[in-house]
């Protein structure tokens, strides 16, 4: 008699086999505050996206220059900034810019930590020890002076930022890949590929790396609110995303020039910055721990 007609028909679903991304969701639905930031996260992005139908005025529209300064109200909910700006539109359209410099820059960080981490991984020995000297060098580099000398050097810009983002946030990434691969590396599939003649670049490409999504998902996710910190920095210190193109970290260097007579300049663009990254890092820790629960309480 089959393990099935033991089972009664109404049980039969509970039995049934679940997938591991079946328990990743439960475990991630599970944690109200990744789930929250989740929300947040989405909504934010949604609110960078469809940025023109949210705010009619444009974000370097001088419109409201008679009410400069200008403290929150129904009109304009943020307040209106010292060049006659409203407020509430420099915020959205700000989400635009460091959002979209945060995923570039995480984009980045994979496309170059995925095949180093990956090759140290499954070579070891002298690539391993070389790729980890590397990872040393820039570990014991601060990012934010490092950034600052080649932002000066490039004078800043959207596309320099997202490549010194990218150039220190790849790290992490590439250990997380090294450290799946390594663990995957004796497993019996990848024997198996090896025995029928597989080289090397194969096993990596078709069997190593699409074992180790889950850290790269991870890795990406967690990569998007330092990218989006630093951004902020260079954006605060002068060489970040040029003027008039909205920035909270220039908003906010701005803002603390008005900051005892007009507290709404440095308040809400350092609220919409702190939330945002609390909301990202919050949402890439819930996924860590979710697609790799071994990983929770570290």
């Amino acid at each position: 008699m089959s393990a099935e007609t033991l089972i009664p028909a109404a049980l039969a679903p509970k039995y049934r086999q679940r997938s591991p991304l079946y328990f990743a969701w439960r475990r991630f639905t599970g944690n109200k505050a990744a789930l929250v930031a989740g929300a947040i996260v989405m909504i934010l992005i949604l609110m960078a996206i469809f940025a023109p139908l949210i705010t009619p005025i444009g974000p370097e529209q001088q419109a409201f220059l008679t009410q400069a300064l200008a403290f929150p109200s129904a009109e304009h909910w943020f307040g209106v900034d010292d060049l006659g700006r409203d407020f509430y539109t420099r915020i959205v359209y700000g989400a635009r810019v460091s959002l979209t410099i945060g995923f570039s820059a995480a984009a980045f960080s994979v496309l170059i930590g995925i095949p180093l981490g990956a090759l140290a991984g499954y070579y070891g020995g002298k690539v391993d020890w070389f790729i980890m000297r590397i990872i040393e060098l820039f570990s014991v580099v601060p990012p934010l002076l490092a950034a600052m000398l080649l932002a000066t050097l490039t004078h800043g810009g959207f596309f320099t930022i997202v490549l010194i983002a990218a150039l220190f946030g790849w790290v992490n990434v590439c250990l997380l890949v090294r450290a799946q691969v390594k663990s995957f590396r004796e497993k019996e599939f990848v024997r198996a590929a090896q025995a029928l003649g597989a080289s090397p670049w194969y096993i990596i490409r078709r069997h190593l790396i699409p074992n180790s999504i889950s850290p790269i998902i991870v890795g990406f996710v967690l990569a998007i609110p330092l990218a989006m910190m630093l951004e902020a920095s260079l954006s605060f210190l002068g060489i970040g995303v040029p003027p008039p193109t909205p920035s909270w970290g220039q908003m906010i260097s701005i803002g603390l020039n008005f900051m005892f007579f007009y507290w709404h300049m440095a308040v809400f663009p350092t609220a919409a910055l702190a939330i945002t990254v609390l909301a990202t890092t919050l949402f890439g820790d819930g996924l860590r721990d979710a697609l790799d629960p071994t990983l929770k309480g570290r």
